[in-house]
């Protein structure tokens, strides 16, 4: 964890100082992210804390629940899995499928569409991490976010994220973009 959050502040920091555009400052890009986002929240319903027994509300119709205290990553559970029984452990290789969508590009255009992923052509081989280790480069790539779900949930599950840049892809941090993930969780390839 210490290693992610170093390599974040980093890539923050470099993106600050070169400013991540000709035209808009790394202040003016988090403005932006923090509209985009509020904006798309606005149209679920947003608990901001993790249910004391966490026993989440699931389905389409589940809220985005806060996982972290600034805001940086909300999770909507779809399948939550079987946390008793089926709990990432430390280290593990886990699989995953998943979308992703631009909120910013939702936010200026109206329209969500799929950026990457590879949940909808089974053709392309699943994506791993191993969770909570993230001095593995496959483990910090993919940023603190993709693997917040698993604190709370089983590994057969299947979530909406919101994540904010800070949280996301580690070599995209400097863009400052919010994304939204559909992401399916799994022990094994698929």
């Amino acid at each position: 964890m210490k290693k992610f959050m170093l390599m974040m502040a980093v890539a923050l920091v470099a993106c600050a100082m070169s400013s991540c555009s000709n035209d808009e400052s790394y202040s003016d890009r988090l403005n932006t992210e923090r509209n985009a986002t509020n904006a798309f929240l606005r149209n679920f319903r947003v608990v901001n804390e993790i249910p004391a027994d966490t026993v989440f509300e699931t389905g389409e119709n589940a809220p985005y629940y806060r996982l972290d205290e600034d805001g940086n990553v909300y999770m909507q559970v779809l399948r939550a899995g079987d946390r008793k029984t089926d709990k990432a452990r430390n280290s593990e290789s886990i699989y995953f499928r998943f979308m992703r969508y631009s909120i910013e590009e939702w936010y200026s255009t109206g329209v969500m569409t799929a950026n990457a992923g590879n949940a909808e052509d089974l053709s392309q081989p699943s994506y791993y991490f191993n969770y909570n280790d993230f001095t593995l480069e496959i483990s910090s790539r993919w940023g603190y976010g993709l693997q917040m779900p698993l604190h709370y949930l089983g590994v057969e599950s299947e979530v909406n994220l919101v994540i904010k840049s800070q949280y996301g892809r580690t070599d995209e941090i400097s863009y400052v973009l919010p994304f939204l993930y559909h992401v399916r969780y799994f022990h094994s390839m698929i």
